[in-house]
């Protein structure tokens, strides 16, 4: 019964195309039980000119090279009377094996239809620039390593996202006693540390900014894991994550991936807006990438002020630009460079770049 409700709506979505053309979108994943299974939906504009997105098929594949994937939408192709010549567009990954230029599946397809133009889907691609960043940057990968330390350890149980729940509840209620916090609707709103996934970069973002808004709170809980922590492991680790985060090295690194990873969440957000045409899309992707030059350019001031500023909220000591910068990992050793020198020119300016070249590579 299952097989004939799938054929029948299939051969309503290819009566709906109608001979007309379409776009390919393609992605393999490997399922429970480990085989490897090819996902292929159709994108097309039915007759009242609404664009429409419809899976066709799951279809085994025994490798995921570019010509096994090949001959396997051949033969669905064939099973259901379409054809190569129609497609007009391809939407897969960014793998090598998809969008390879002389070997991948869309070059493959290309050799047959010169008009089957290849698209990386630009919030993918957006992603693989964060992610190049953390990876290829040794001071924002340490960092993130910390982050993710830090989430463990703070919300790795039920009890300490409890703690940091009331303590969270204790502060606001005195900040609004006092007149620093107003009230209204959604405002104040009850938060937890949320841990981020590996494989969407805009909730990392969301992580720094619970970080960001609850550092008084994940301090608060660091001290009781210090000393009620379960084992002597659990203990040092707060102690280490607590001496990290009261670093001036820390907050400045908490403060810059926090500005670039908010102008990639706005971007990643538009980019995913479904009525979003390509022309406006590579509109904002080049707007990005000229505030990314703006804060190598002119960014400094601000980013040094947010620093400060967070430093003095939580009593964080404040680092003399114009002093010798000590390495918190060799510190007898000397490294010839102010503070200044160090934060501006060996992690703001080298992190932007590398932004901006991945942006260049990625959206040319």
């Amino acid at each position: 019964m299952v097989s004939i409700f799938f054929q029948t709506i299939v051969k309503s979505i290819v009566e709906e195309i109608g001979g007309d053309v379409f776009c390919l979108l393609v992605d393999e994943s490997a399922d429970v039980s480990g085989k490897e299974q090819m996902a292929v939906v159709l994108r097309y504009v039915d007759k009242s000119g609404l664009i429409k997105e419809r899976l066709i098929g799951i279809v085994h594949v025994s490798e995921t090279s570019a010509s096994c994937l090949k001959s396997s939408i051949d033969i669905l192709f064939g099973k259901y009377g379409l054809s190569i010549k129609q497609v007009r567009g391809q939407g897969y990954d960014g793998a090598s094996n998809m969008r390879g230029e002389f070997n991948g599946l869309r070059a493959l397809i290309m050799r047959e239809n010169s008009s089957a133009y290849y698209i990386h889907c630009f919030a993918h691609q957006l992603q693989l620039v964060i992610v190049a960043v953390a990876k290829k940057n040794d001071d924002i990968s340490d960092f993130f390593d910390m982050v993710s330390l830090l989430i463990n350890v703070a919300g790795a149980s039920c009890k300490r996202k409890d703690m940091i729940r009331e303590s969270q509840q204790e502060r606001v209620a005195k900040a609004i006693g006092s007149g620093q916090l107003s009230t209204g609707t959604g405002l104040n709103q009850e938060q937890s540390l949320q841990r981020a996934g590996d494989t969407r970069w805009s909730s990392h973002y969301k992580t720094l900014q619970r970080i960001n808004s609850l550092f008084p709170d994940v301090i608060e809980v660091l001290q009781y894991v210090e000393k009620e922590g379960p084992t002597d492991a659990k203990r040092r680790q707060a102690r280490g994550l607590m001496d990290y985060l009261k670093d001036f090295d820390f907050v400045f690194h908490l403060q810059l991936m926090l500005l670039i990873l908010g102008h990639a969440n706005c971007l990643s957000l538009s980019l995913q807006r479904k009525d979003k045409d390509i022309l406006e899309a590579m509109s904002e992707v080049q707007l990005t990438k000229q505030k990314f030059q703006q804060i190598r350019d002119d960014g400094w001031d601000s980013v040094l002020s947010s620093v400060l500023s967070f430093c003095e909220e939580h009593g964080i000591p404040n680092l003399d630009m114009e002093q010798e910068y000590i390495d918190r990992h060799k510190p007898r050793k000397k490294t010839n460079r102010t503070n200044y020198q160090h934060y501006k020119y060996d992690c703001l300016n080298p992190v932007i770049d590398l932004q901006l070249a991945e942006f260049n590579d990625r959206f040319n």
